[in-house]
């Protein structure tokens, strides 16, 4: 694997101007990468080859009442179809398990599909262990 895997903060919107193919769902906004990397419990981490980026997670850390510690949650993580299979994804969510630890975090967590196949080879040997959950979206 020859790319760079990068914790973006606040400055680094411009890095979000050249992305592969397939790698994000729509084209990425702007002003909506400076809201995300303006709000410290936001994080995405990307991999970079020659400027572009190939791979990102995104998650975020918060506080709950009845936790004893923050906890991060997984929003995404993707890969361009060039660059899959190659541990791309593995070292992106390794550098944002990092990420989460220097932020107290105890435990992270995921959801995906029962049929991603790709994602749950990737959560299960990143160490995750599934759990029986059934999730719900409502539109607002």
């Amino acid at each position: 694997m020859s790319v760079e895997v990068k914790v973006l903060g606040p400055d680094d919107g411009d890095v979000l101007s050249r992305v592969a193919a397939g790698v994000f769902d729509y084209a990425v906004d702007p002003d909506a990468t400076r809201e995300f990397l303006a709000d410290p419990r936001h994080h995405i981490v990307v991999a970079l080859e020659h400027g572009t980026v190939v791979g990102f997670a995104s998650g975020l850390h918060y506080v709950h009442p009845d936790k004893p510690a923050p906890e991060l949650w997984i929003n995404e993580v993707a890969v361009a179809p060039s660059h899959r299979r190659q541990g791309v994804a593995t070292a992106i969510l390794h550098e944002l398990f990092a990420l989460a630890r220097r932020l107290g975090c105890a435990e992270a967590w995921v959801l995906t599909e029962p049929d991603n196949d790709a994602a749950l080879g990737l959560y299960t040997a990143a160490g995750g262990q599934s759990q029986e959950q059934v999730m719900f979206s409502f539109r607002l």
